[in-house]
């Protein structure tokens, strides 16, 4: 990314380095955090301010609004010093790298000017432990107070509440920020303790359940007064490392069911392992990122919040693992094949929702159009079905498509066909993300 020679000297240079370096430094080590979207942000434009959240739902990195509008977020470090040691991390304090620090003041100076290029449309800070979680956290604060207080920045704010900051620090970024999230990193307290023996499971499920209890006040509180603050508006998210430790799918599956139950989570985030340091208990460095058990652990994750499947359903503890051969509804469907096949003018909503290619939107069309007449398979692709899988799981008015024959054995056979085309592009497209310099 090109800057301006008027960003680049916006602030004076802090040490040896001057903005430009340190955005060039904190930027990349930035990258290996993937709970960054921005859904769920709603605050319009204000008079005297600058900036709203109605657009905002990405990160520079891109990622997508839910209506499909690509928007932008800065994706920067505070710093990238850090007291812990954490085995599989880039930045822990034992590994031999370029460390930077912004100060508050150039990292909110740094943001509106790229605001006000039009670069982004919102701020999406991490940070590594400097010194202290409490520590990290104020100059967060004082980051973000400069942003809303002094700039009158009114855009989208995504902040990472670090393990073992204070109650009363992490309520304070909550008032600043639209969405905060607390990494989990590790789906088990064993590979905590193994891989990152500075962390603890209470210390991170602690300002989850904070941010869970406070956002739900802050509710209550609107419906009674208007103007009271908000915290946290558009809720938390958490990233979850795979493959780094030999927890399973069914482990990690159930982890994020609970944590969408009990702390009301916005999204979990996975993210493939990428091997850049070399340790006895992590994979080896020429170990390729396990990316297509992340996109099928991202198809499960749809699968809880939109289509009303349980972990407990698509995995059990006697096959662990998703088939990668197919996505994990496909999976579940050649396991109940007594549930098929589904006749389409009959089955209510939840039941739609469990054939392979038919996604939410297209079961509410087939849910209004047979309202109007009785659907034939002809009308199905015009509402959205993919017809490549759901031909086999569904019928019309009693009727399959036209001359379609198999067995269970072809079934599977031609189910990894229809997917396989559609595999490269949506799997190792994040291979660019990773690559060496």
């Amino acid at each position: 990314m090109s800057v301006p020679p008027a960003i680049a000297g916006a602030a004076p240079p802090c040490g040896e380095m001057d903005v430009l370096e340190k955005l060039t430094v904190l930027t990349d080590a930035a990258k290996y955090d993937a709970a960054c979207t921005s859904s769920g942000g709603d605050r319009r434009s204000r008079a005297g301010y600058i900036g709203n959240t109605t657009t905002a739902a990405a990160g520079c990195c891109h990622s997508f609004s839910a209506d499909g509008r690509c928007v932008t977020l800065l994706k920067v470090l505070l710093t990238n010093r850090c007291v812990y040691d954490c085995a599989y991390c880039v930045n822990r304090r034992s590994n031999e790298t370029v460390r930077a620090m912004f100060t508050p003041e150039e990292l909110a100076d740094l943001t509106v000017q790229f605001y006000r290029r039009n670069y982004i449309e919102g701020l999406f800070l991490s940070s590594g432990v400097y010194r202290s979680p409490d520590y990290t956290t104020e100059l967060m604060i004082r980051t973000l107070r400069l942003l809303r207080e002094t700039y009158r920045f009114n855009g989208y704010i995504h902040a990472k509440a670090i393990p073992g900051t204070a109650p009363e620090l992490v309520e304070q970024l909550g008032f600043l920020a639209d969405r905060l999230s607390v990494n989990i990193e590790l789906p088990s307290e064993a590979g905590l303790r193994a891989l990152a023996p500075d962390k603890t499971k209470q210390a991170i499920l602690a300002p989850m359940g904070q941010i869970r209890v406070r956002n739900q006040q802050s509710r209550e509180e609107l419906v009674k007064y208007r103007h009271a603050p908000k915290f946290a508006p558009a809720g938390q998210s958490t990233q979850l490392i795979v493959g780094a430790t030999p927890d399973t799918d069914f482990h990690i599956l159930r982890l994020t069911q609970a944590l969408y139950d009990r702390y009301r989570l916005k999204r979990v985030f996975y993210s493939a392992y990428v091997p850049v340091v070399e340790n006895p208990l992590l994979p080896s460095r020429d170990t390729k990122p396990p990316l297509l058990r992340e996109h099928r652990l991202y198809q499960a994750d749809w699968l809880l919040r939109f289509y009303g499947f349980r972990a407990e359903e698509l995995l059990e503890p006697d096959r662990p693992d998703f088939d990668t051969r197919v996505d994990p509804k496909c999976s579940w469907a050649l396991r109940h094949l007594d549930f098929f096949p589904v006749e389409v003018n009959r089955a209510d909503y939840e039941a739609l929702l469990r054939v392979p290619g038919v996604g939410v939107v297209s079961a509410r069309r087939i849910l209004v159009s047979r309202r109007v007449r009785r659907l034939r398979i002809e009308d199905l692709p015009k509402l959205g079905v993919v017809m490549k899988r759901a031909q086999y799981f569904l019928t019309a008015s009693g009727r399959m498509a036209e001359g379609l024959r198999f067995t269970q054995d072809s079934l599977l056979r031609n189910l990894i066909a229809a997917e396989r085309p559609a595999l490269p592009q949506a799997v190792f497209e994040q291979l660019s993300l990773f690559a060496p310099a």
